[in-house]
């Protein structure tokens, strides 16, 4: 990476601050771009979803773990709840969608209930292990909410076998007008579904998998309590990665715990943070950190800045961590600021080798909260800060009344928030796509083939508050 000559400013910036330079390219098409990571993660794509209990369930691992990147498990979730999420997700298809299922007895209102839960839109029908119906929202609309299901369900759907290529099912929908397609086993019970969009997805995302070839996913531990132990029974129970997370990073406490489990030799890369220095970057890898988290404030539930002046401008910690990542031999994850496609593309370029999101993937269908939709009937899910008073009291639980009172008095971030699902982009694949057509395309303007190259041929400009605004389209015209 490198700036335009002049362009080095004596002050740090975040993404809205600097723009790329198009290179001379020999790069012909966004899909001659590799966008697999290289800092031990196992992701194709450089995505990570933030360990925040309003983002990161087993839905949301499953799903992006298909197309190629990586959730990591809240901290705050019991390590028996973790394992069961864990065993779930290593037990899903790498191309077939998990379906929403019901019986034929049970209600519409039962199914309006589950409907949003997955992005495809349909509950299957089951009776003894194998599909006999379809039902949609729209079958819903004008019906008596306590009918019942084997009433209103579409039984003429499209179905194939398991096996079948994600191609010949694909073609399958296309000649037969559909949107989805039932997956059998060869003895006729339900395999899942799969969309014609899925089938697209899965020729061109390769999904994140471990040795064995099974779905891979992170869990979070904290500093407190006997981190050791944590660590080890998240790793038994199949995690890939372990986070040593908490919001200042470089603390002796911190560094403890990090030595602390990195003799135990866990064999699973250990991601720690979060800082946003070269010192605290040099600290972490030195007590035993593979990938140091960094960013401080930059997060859109988080209100340490405002609260404290602590923190420091995302794109200029990125840079200057991710540099001393590499000498001492590590990597660096970006954790926050991001909320367009162009900001995963600049936190690569300035050195990160994953991207952590966290609220922009809230306002899915695959997010842990309940659908819910606003006066003018827009559609949201609630989202908070993991430093906020309502995650203090929920990681409090067991505390004493008094304990728990104090800690809630101490709160840096957003206890509630509303994130609109985007119409256009309901889902968080969805959002993936969005996220690696834009990032597909910087590759190729910057003429790199990989992630790395992409960082290494990076040439940057320092653009004013208008420069920013005037590359923003304007959908509703002048």
């Amino acid at each position: 990476m490198q700036f335009l000559p002049g362009h080095t400013p004596p002050y740090d910036l975040t993404y809205d601050d600097v723009f790329l330079v198009p290179n001379r390219t020999d790069v012909e098409s966004r899909f001659d771009v590799d966008l697999a990571t290289a800092d031990g993660s196992g992701t194709t794509v450089p995505i990570v979803v933030a360990n925040m209990t309003a983002v990161a369930g087993r839905r949301m691992a499953e799903t992006v773990a298909r197309r190629g990147g990586l959730v990591v498990l809240p901290q705050d979730l019991p390590i028996a709840a973790a394992a069961q999420t864990i065993s779930f997700v290593k037990s899903r298809s790498l191309t077939v969608d998990t379906p929403v299922t019901l019986g034929s007895e049970a209600s519409v209102s039962d199914a309006l209930a589950l409907i949003h839960k997955r992005a495809h839109g349909a509950v299957i029908v089951v009776d003894d292990g194998r599909p006999v119906g379809v039902v949609t929202e729209a079958a819903c609309v004008d019906v008596d909410r306590f009918a019942r299901l084997g009433t209103i369900a579409a039984t003429d759907f499209v179905t194939a076998a398991a096996d079948a290529s994600p191609r010949h099912i694909f073609e399958l929908l296309e000649a037969e007008h559909a949107g989805l397609a039932v997956l059998l086993e060869p003895d006729g019970t339900l395999a899942g579904v799969m969309t014609r969009t899925g089938a697209i997805r899965a020729g061109i995302y390769t999904p994140a998998t471990d040795a064995a070839g099974r779905l891979r996913i992170a869990a979070a531990v904290g500093i407190n309590g006997d981190i050791p132990a944590k660590a080890k029974a998240l790793v038994d129970a199949g995690a890939d990665l372990l986070v040593m997370d908490t919001a200042h990073g470089h603390q002796e406490k911190m560094l403890e715990a990090l030595s602390s489990v990195a003799a135990l030799k866990l064999g699973v890369p250990l991601v720690a943070g979060n800082v946003v220095s070269a010192r605290g970057t040099r600290d972490l890898a030195a007590a035993g950190a593979d990938i140091v988290k960094v960013g401080v404030g930059p997060g859109a539930m988080c209100t340490t800045r405002m609260m404290t002046g602590v923190g420091r401008p995302q794109f200029s910690a990125v840079a200057e961590c991710a540099a001393a990542a590499r000498d001492a031999g590590v990597h660096v994850w970006a954790d926050g600021g991001v909320r367009h496609p162009r900001d995963v593309a600049l936190a690569l370029a300035a050195g990160a080798s994953n991207v952590m999101i966290g609220s922009w993937f809230a306002g899915t269908y695959e997010s842990p909260g309940d659908l819910r939709a606003d006066r003018d009937g827009n559609a949201y899910k609630e989202s908070f800060g993991m430093a906020s008073k309502r995650a203090v009291a929920a990681r409090t639980a067991a505390d004493s009344g008094f304990d728990r009172a104090r800690k809630a008095l101490f709160e840096e971030g957003i206890s509630s928030s509303r994130m609109l699902l985007d119409p256009e982009r309901p889902g968080v694949e969805d959002l993936i796509d969005h996220i690696c057509s834009g990032l597909r395309s910087t590759c190729s303007y910057a003429g790199a083939r990989t992630l790395p190259e992409l960082h290494d041929k990076a040439v940057l400009g320092v653009q004013s508050a208008a420069g920013f605004a005037e590359g923003r389209p304007l959908p509703s015209g002048w």
